[in-house]
């Protein structure tokens, strides 16, 4: 089910419930053509009625309130992930096309290249909260050495390739019932690959901005 199913629901199901409690409320406050007064005739009871009435129509005033609000908030949240998503795409192409140009490291527009990117990923793993199984946990990662910088880069361009690449995030609101299993594993990888990012860039982050100091 996509965000647009969800949200057609949910709006059909606020309606529906207001609706009732509108025609509760009428109901109960209606009384039968030609009916004399309620018994004990007491003359609390009509403004008793009416109490519960507005009660329960501030109340589904209010849900509908939070549910507005829930869906800003959502969609907001969607917006920021396609935005860090394709910026993290931008800052990876400008990365590979230096090293594929062989020009001399940059360290400090390294460091800010990287710092965004694992700024951006950081955030990301907001919302897809990664784990991995704890067999496969990343181990601390030493400092790099000043030989493996290219080597890290060229890694760290394969990771996001790997992560924006995968069907579980391109195919999300596709997949069949059949396909539950590799849909898992794809969400496994991404995972994976969200946490290497992580991890790394702040590793290039780090020794970038020591090497840039005597650059």
């Amino acid at each position: 089910m996509n965000y647009r199913d969800v949200k057609v629901k949910l709006a059909g199901f606020l309606v529906v419930g207001v609706f009732s409690l509108c025609l509760t409320g009428t109901t109960m406050a209606q009384k039968p053509a030609g009916a004399g007064p309620p018994p004990n005739n007491n003359p609390n009871l009509d403004d008793r009625i009416r109490q519960i009435d507005e009660g329960r129509l501030r109340g589904a005033e209010t849900n509908v309130s939070l549910e507005e609000e829930n869906q800003k908030r959502l969609q907001a949240a969607i917006v920021n992930m396609k935005d860090d998503y394709k910026r993290i795409q931008v800052l990876r192409n400008d990365i590979a096309r230096n090293l594929v140009a062989r020009k001399p490291i940059e360290y400090k527009l390294v460091a800010e290249q990287t710092a965004e990117i694992n700024k951006r990923a950081s955030r990301l793993n907001v919302y897809m909260q990664a784990r991995v199984p704890e067999e496969q946990k990343l181990s601390t990662a030493d400092e790099l050495k000043n030989e493996e910088m290219v080597g890290a880069l060229v890694k760290l361009c394969k990771l996001i390739d790997s992560f924006t690449e995968n069907p579980a995030l391109k195919n999300a609101a596709t997949i069949d019932s059949k396909e539950i299993a590799k849909a898992k594993e794809n969400r496994a990888n991404a995972d994976r690959d969200l946490l290497a990012i992580i991890k790394l860039s702040a590793s290039i982050q780090k020794k970038s901005e020591n090497l840039g100091t005597s650059q």
